[in-house]
């Protein structure tokens, strides 16, 4: 069983080109779903029927999962019968009538742009190369859009300083990579980074990777979550802000400037812009 999950990642990382992040949840997922039916099922895929399932999704509610979590878990099950199916490993999908459970949206949290200049004055404070690193994250964040994953897989030469842009993709597929205009302030601030502190952090000088932490190595999302975490805590700023906090500030204040809910939604590389029109409640309280 565990064999055909790590056959189904694979199909999802080599053909459907998914992002590392998805296919790590869909891991966490599959390997709980199969640790739970391999006590009731062995190791028989046609086994694993309705009934099974139903029992599963009932064993996560009384976990307190959150409806979210829930119904994510649903999704991948849906998702890995499918593959089951094209694969002739099972005759029927055991999940084709299957529910998801109702999920309560959670709108996106921007912080005012008054606290986004509090924090950019903060790690613009001083001169050292990690304080040059940290500026440029939390600058380039709010400036672009970009999602946390798309931060850290950056190499130096998708900086195009002359053109004022910077290129963004998961890495994982050039197809949805797609290019972000930069303000000056940005640029200068991620310049001075690439030729003065970058290059103190810098241990393998073929490395490409545009932020590094303090062992030269590629910074990582948690390294970047625990940089935005240090700062906001010595603002003052009391609300949870995270990378993505960042990414929901810079839509919500384009939003509240003018900016038309498509091009917002290029910048960010929504797939569907009812994705980016969620944005809109928060444009006028966080323009304040």
């Amino acid at each position: 069983m565990r064999e055909t999950v790590q056959n189904f990642l694979k199909f999802l990382e080599v053909e459907k080109a998914y992002a590392e992040n998805t296919i790590a949840a869909y891991r966490n997922d599959l390997t709980q779903f199969v640790d739970y039916i391999q006590v009731k099922v062995n190791q028989d895929w046609l086994a694993v029927d309705q009934e099974v399932i139903g029992q599963f999704i009932e064993y996560l509610k009384s976990q307190d999962y959150s409806s979210s979590t829930v119904a994510r878990k649903v999704a991948a099950m849906k998702s890995f019968s499918r593959f089951l199916m094209a694969k002739g490993i099972i005759i029927s999908d055991p999940t084709a009538t299957l529910d998801s459970p109702k999920v309560k949206k959670r709108l996106p949290k921007a912080i005012s742009i008054d606290e986004i200049n509090r924090l950019l004055a903060v790690t613009g404070a001083n001169n050292t190369p990690k304080a040059q690193r940290d500026s440029a994250i939390i600058e380039l964040l709010y400036a672009s859009g970009m999602r946390v994953t798309e931060l850290v897989s950056l190499d130096v030469n998708d900086i195009d300083f002359g053109g004022g842009t910077v290129l963004v993709s998961t890495k994982t597929s050039r197809v949805k990579e797609r290019l972000i205009p930069l303000n000056n302030d940005t640029l200068q601030t991620l310049q001075a980074y690439v030729e003065q502190g970058r290059p103190q952090l810098l241990r393998n000088q073929d490395d490409p990777a545009m932020f590094l932490n303090h062992r030269g190595q590629r910074l990582t999302r948690q390294g970047s979550w625990l940089i935005i975490k240090r700062y906001v805590a010595e603002v003052g700023i009391a609300d949870n802000v995270t990378p993505h906090t960042l990414r929901h500030s810079f839509a919500a204040h384009k939003l509240s400037l003018g900016q038309s809910l498509q091009d917002i939604q290029k910048l960010l590389g929504h797939a569907n812009i009812s994705t980016t029109q969620v944005y809109t409640h928060l444009s006028k309280e966080n323009a304040e």
